[in-house]
């Protein structure tokens, strides 16, 4: 029950961002966000094959585990961060790198113990690694689609 409950908790949460940004920039941001949520969704899928970590509940709880991470905080703070950041990538790296950091260590801790998870055939370096390289794909798509765009009026503004 408490694993539900803070699931719907984070999508909720994580969620509520979508307040503090202008829907200018979560469309403008989508675009990248759907190119990596497709590289975790098949990172998830190949977690299931490989046996990368396990999930209580089987098939069901690694589903409802994958959209609670990928569809809640990954989904909202990718957008965010870009809103953000976008255009000073030094910013953006090491902000990026922060996020992974505590992402990988203190809050995959977190998870473990209350029984979300629990990493098998990966460690926590391969979850900041991942999630940092993620990142800077991320980066380098959302800089080739501004580039086949110049003449986007999003482009041309201060975000």
């Amino acid at each position: 029950m408490f694993v539900l409950l803070m699931r719907i908790l984070i999508v909720f949460i994580s969620w509520c961002g979508f307040f503090v940004i202008p829907k200018k920039s979560i469309f403008k941001f989508l675009p990248v966000t759907l190119f990596s949520t497709i590289f975790l969704l098949v990172e998830t899928l190949l977690s299931m094959e490989f046996k990368w970590w396990k999930v209580k509940g089987g098939i069901k709880g690694k589903i409802n585990n994958a959209f609670t991470f990928i569809f809640g905080p990954y989904f909202v703070g990718n957008i965010i961060i870009f809103h953000f950041t976008y255009k000073k990538f030094w910013l953006y790296a090491l902000l990026n790198g922060i996020m992974d950091y505590l992402l990988a260590y203190p809050l995959n801790s977190f998870f473990e113990k209350h029984n979300f998870y629990k990493l098998k055939k990966v460690n926590s370096l391969f979850l900041f690694l991942s999630a940092y390289l993620y990142a800077m794909l991320n980066y380098g798509f959302q800089k080739m689609i501004d580039k086949n765009e110049p003449n986007n009026e999003l482009n041309n503004r201060p975000i």
